[in-house]
């Protein structure tokens, strides 16, 4: 490996002009770790927060943005085995993706399934880890069931949808546009809600109301998800894109026996990412191995072009995944 690398810092908390291309050293592995050059990462809201200064990393990750990629193992650690120089993975980083070299615990990496490019796979760690540890792991989705997930067509949303769809549940969706509404519907929600022209309480409580809710809003969303929900329903929340304070009447969740619960994946130990990345190898890849689920890829731009990236996510115009290609 070379002793350096191009990668995009974060100069000072900001908006995506503060993003800058900078060279830094080329990782080394420690152990239990791999050193994958990267050939695509993976953009996501995270990335935003931590570049604006609202998520800092953990004390022991990179500085550097991006939590998700894919490329060749280029270096193997002590004490990792299962993986060897030269294999095709995609991973989920604890930070340092905007970079052309990256270190990340070899449990957190996957294989590339069959059928998907570099591209594709980079789209998969970040996206697929979520849903799966809060909608199947802590939301305990069931088939038959009825899931709402907002921002549908958001990286988690197409993800969310694909995945509720395949393991059986019915599945609605939240969108703002009626293209947006297509996309989800396409992708196997049984109902996409417009929420610029439609009240969600109400189509989801003339449906029953719904069994499961994974939500990003938060906000205001928050009363009317808990009004949304069935009976002993559950709520999962993962993000606060209105903020996290609400005024909440509680006596609805005693009365009517609702679960509120949320994570978030970063912060989680390497063991509990290495579950999840477990459960995903023996559950999920199967079905992106037939074809059956895919990540839906909006826009890729080069590393250098990071900030355009940031604009176009912060824009909430993309469908599915924006990629930087290393």
């Amino acid at each position: 490996m070379p002793s350096a690398m191009r990668a995009v810092e974060i100069s000072a908390p900001g908006g995506p002009e503060v993003l800058r291309l900078t060279e830094r050293p080329v990782p080394r592995p420690g152990p239990g770790e791999i050193v994958i050059r990267l050939a695509f990462a993976g953009v996501n809201r995270p990335d935003a927060l931590q570049r604006a200064g609202l998520y800092n990393p953990p004390p022991w990750a990179s500085d550097l943005p991006g939590l998700e990629g894919a490329g060749e193992v280029a270096a193997i650690g002590p004490g990792v085995s299962g993986w060897a120089v030269g294999d095709q993975v995609c991973a989920l980083l604890p930070g340092g993706g905007y970079a052309e070299y990256v270190a990340t615990p070899a449990a957190h990496a996957l294989p590339v399934p069959a059928g998907l490019g570099l591209k594709a796979a980079a789209c998969l760690p970040e996206t697929f880890f979520t849903v799966w540890s809060n909608v199947f792991m802590r939301g305990g989705l069931k088939a038959g069931e009825r899931f709402l997930v907002h921002g549908g067509s958001s990286g988690i949303g197409t993800t969310a949808i694909q995945l509720a769809h395949a393991f059986g549940a019915r599945v609605f969706a939240t969108a703002g546009s009626p293209e947006k509404c297509a996309a989800c519907a396409r992708l196997g929600a049984a109902r996409a809600i417009n929420y610029r022209e439609e009240d969600f309480v109400e189509v989801l409580r003339a449906e029953g109301g719904a069994d499961l809710i994974l939500d990003m809003v938060g906000g205001e969303y928050l009363p009317r998800n808990v009004k949304a929900l069935a009976d002993e329903g559950r709520l999962v929340q993962i993000a606060f894109l209105q903020g996290p304070k609400v005024a909440l009447n509680f006596a609805q969740v005693m009365m009517r026996r609702l679960t509120i619960t949320g994570s978030t994946l970063r912060p989680q130990s390497d063991l509990a990412k290495a579950r999840i990345a477990e459960q995903l190898r023996a559950t999920v890849w199967p079905l992106i191995d037939s074809g059956r689920v895919a990540p839906v890829i909006d826009s890729d731009y080069p590393l250098a072009e990071a900030q355009s990236a940031h604009e176009r996510m912060e824009s909430s115009a993309h469908i599915g995944k924006i990629v930087l290609s290393i």
